[in-house]
């Protein structure tokens, strides 16, 4: 017998799915939870096969008919209606993503980024770049933006000479349309059409010093800033930075309570490491005593709690110390732009360390907080097996430093009995 709606309403869950005909291959399935849908049984070359219609009420008795007839139809033809469902929902979701824009993705991208949980700093640069882009082919759906349009995009960054910006616009363009591949609103990069289309920028390496005598006379200098204009902070931040060799943004986001001063260990949570790896810092006995003094005066003012910035911006604790505080201080000592950088310190310590042939090529590069490679297996055990060295290098550097400062190199002379 055929379905009537008063039937449909009345029709109560059981134990298991109850089935109600309404013929022809039409059913509607009762769940035991209270759920009523409809669906079409049908046979297509030899194999039976079902469609879901929906659910009632939101379909009712009468549209389930009408979908069924359709299906029927199908069937006749020699269709699956189940097959030529999914094509159809194919094509829409096609014609969907075909409208998404390049904005629509690339705020997403951002919004993974952000999850990911990458630096403030890499964000808000990504932003930028993005920004650039969507000033003109944001709108445009991601599907239709073509290679000239792109370019034309990054030829104002090249023609007005800043060619580095055009290289990463590029690339963060062809990350956002990776992305949109990945995510299946997109079938192509454009980008990767491009590649030598533009000005190839010079590397410029950042200005450091690698003369030994040289970088005394930084050091001197630095004292005789301290004592002229009372800036303690600045100079212990200098000298914090070179004597761990880390990057100028690692040094002044440093809070305290990421200082072990009892262990000599310094560590940098991966957030704010440029790989992303948490890190471990050896310091030496000198770098040690230097900030148990300065954690004796930010205490006195308040600041030395393990949440508190270590070199926080003047007048502005929960800021941290700019990097340019850094730069107009070397500055301020009389060292040029083209010969020293808060960076280049870093090019210091690794070339006079390699120069010295007293370490390992591994433990240097970890002194420089970079993952050595070989695979997980091998960065665990390099990370234990060298932290020994990493612990000597540390007071060889500090020693070192200290020689330099004072303005001669310490040569040890035989003794009498090793002369004999």
């Amino acid at each position: 017998m055929s379905l009537t709606t008063t039937a449909v309403q009345a029709a109560k869950p059981g134990d298991k799915v109850r089935t109600l005909t309404d013929g022809r291959g039409l059913q509607l399935r009762v769940l035991p939870s209270g759920v009523k849908s409809w669906r079409v049984d049908y046979r297509v070359g030899g194999k039976r096969s079902n469609l879901p219609l929906g659910r009632w009420p939101e379909i009712s008795l009468a549209e389930a008919r009408e979908m069924a007839r359709e299906a029927r139809r199908l069937v006749e033809r020699g269709v699956d209606p189940l097959e030529e469902r999914k094509r159809i929902e194919a094509e829409r979701a096609a014609e969907r993503a075909a409208q998404v824009t390049f904005r629509e993705i690339a705020a997403e991208l951002i919004e993974k980024l952000t999850r990911e949980g990458k630096a403030a700093t890499t964000i808000a640069k990504r932003q930028w770049l993005i920004d650039k882009a969507c000033a003109a082919i944001g709108d445009r759906p991601i599907t239709e933006i073509t290679p000239p349009e792109i370019l034309a995009v990054l030829r104002l960054d090249e023609i007005a000479g800043r060619y580095e910006t055009a290289t990463r616009l590029r690339s963060t363009i062809g990350q956002v349309f990776r992305f949109a591949i990945a995510t299946g609103r997109a079938t192509t990069d454009p980008t990767r059409d491009m590649r030598g289309a533009l000005v190839t920028p010079t590397v410029q390496h950042r200005a450091a010093i690698l003369e030994p005598k040289r970088l005394g006379d930084v050091l001197r200098a630095m004292d005789d800033y301290e004592r002229e204009r009372s800036r303690s902070a600045v100079v212990v931040a200098l000298r914090l930075l070179i004597a761990t060799a880390t990057r100028p943004g690692e040094v002044r986001g440093v809070v305290w309570g990421e200082f072990d001063l009892d262990s000599g260990v310094w560590t940098l949570p991966a957030a704010r490491t440029k790989q992303r790896l948490t890190t471990r810092i050896l310091l030496s006995g000198a770098v040690v005593e230097m900030m148990r003094h300065h954690r004796e005066f930010a205490t006195a003012r308040g600041i030395g709690g393990a949440g508190d910035l270590v070199f926080p911006a003047m007048g502005r604790p929960g800021r941290p110390m700019s990097e340019n505080t850094l730069v107009l201080a070397l500055r301020a000592m009389g060292f040029a732009a083209d010969e020293v950088t808060a960076h280049g310190f870093r090019s210091t310590f690794s070339t006079m360390a390699s120069e010295s042939g007293k370490w390992t090529p591994d433990a240097i590069e970890m002194s420089l907080g970079h993952a050595i490679g070989g695979g997980d297996v091998r960065r665990a055990y390099g990370r234990h097996s060298l932290e020994e060295e990493r612990r000597r290098i540390a007071e060889w550097w500090s020693d070192r430093l200290g020689t330099l400062r004072c303005g001669a190199e310490v040569v040890t002379l035989p003794t009498e009995r090793a002369k004999r």
